[in-house]
């Protein structure tokens, strides 16, 4: 059940918190150390307020609004990284959200858990962390990351003569890395995606939606067979919309798509609308969006580069 809270009178959507590489838009050295011309797509970053400006980019995380059956609103986010708290103050606040319910894990890396020890803030305050944790789904190797980077975050009680710290409170729940074990989170089924994130390490994204149905694959080098078959259209499985990974406009990367990697994908998965996320600096929105608009036409699928705050409609 929700944590309280008034019957919602708009219905689901989704919130792109977060469309940027692990480094984010505008990287500091750009900044700090211009080059000769100096970097455009950085500058044009910090020319307006990140609330209205398509170029500055934080690290790639998803807030999902979701109705429930029961008439309230659910709220369920994708990663904690370190841009959580600011992500946080840029857009829950004008988007009206009061808390969050649960929260899912892709892996173990910064931009996508470091924030986790600021997931207090948005959590009831009581100093001797007498409150209700929220779920946090993530696989075993995940888990087995947090408890080495944040043990107390995962220890259980007060030793003694320990004081009592207000910390994050988390309710671990382990999901497996297959396409054959969904899960329920506050009503909405979840089918874990595990893609390669480098041939060393496996990574998480997700499929949601009985209505319209999501896939969300923020970090990926190669797409695992079983999960491209779960959601392209050849295999009768086409998605309404996938958020998939771009690190680069032009370079190959050995643990990330790039922009022509990302867009043969789409070609091979053909979902209805797809969105890219995980930008680093080298990528211009408006030209870069204009060149995806000609390559929409030609290839029939609607492509385009998520930005940091955007809101879309959707039936879930």
């Amino acid at each position: 059940m929700a944590n309280g809270g008034a019957v919602a009178r708009d219905g689901s959507e989704l919130i792109v918190l977060g469309s940027g590489s692990s480094t984010g838009v505008p990287s500091p050295v750009c900044l700090l150390r211009p080059s000769d011309p100096p970097c455009a797509v950085c500058h044009k970053a910090i020319a307006l307020p990140p609330q209205i400006n398509k170029n500055y980019r934080s690290n790639p995380s998803l807030l999902i609004k979701f109705l429930h059956g029961d008439g309230e609103l659910r709220f369920i986010q994708i990663d904690a990284g370190k841009h959580f708290k600011e992500q946080v103050l840029r857009w829950y606040l004008p988007n009206k959200v009061p808390r969050l319910d649960a929260i899912l894990l892709t892996h173990e890396h910064a931009d996508a858990m470091l924030g986790l020890d600021e997931i207090r803030g948005v959590q009831p305050y009581d100093s001797l962390n007498r409150i209700k944790p929220l779920s946090c789904f993530l696989s075993q190797e995940t888990m087995d990351s947090v408890a080495e980077k944040f043990p107390y975050l995962v220890q259980k009680g007060v030793k003694e003569g320990q004081e009592i710290r207000r910390v994050t409170q988390l309710n671990y729940k382990i999901v497996q890395t297959s396409c054959d074990a969904p899960f329920d989170v506050e009503g909405l089924e979840f089918t874990p995606l595990p893609v390669m994130h480098g041939e060393d390490y496996l990574c998480l994204g997700f499929l949601f939606g009985r209505k319209s149905r999501v896939a969300y694959i923020s970090d990926v080098s190669r797409i695992l067979p079983e999960t491209e078959q779960l959601i392209s259209q050849e295999s009768g499985g086409q998605v309404d919309l996938l958020f998939l990974d771009t690190l680069y406009k032009k370079d190959k990367h050995n643990t990330h798509f790039c922009f022509p990697q990302s867009l043969e994908a789409v070609k091979r998965i053909r979902p209805k609308r797809a969105l890219f996320v995980g930008m680093t600096h080298e990528f211009d929105h408006e030209l870069d969006n204009e060149f995806l608009a000609n390559w929409s036409k030609t290839e029939g699928i609607d492509v385009r580069l998520a930005y940091d705050g955007l809101r879309i409609p959707i039936d879930l």
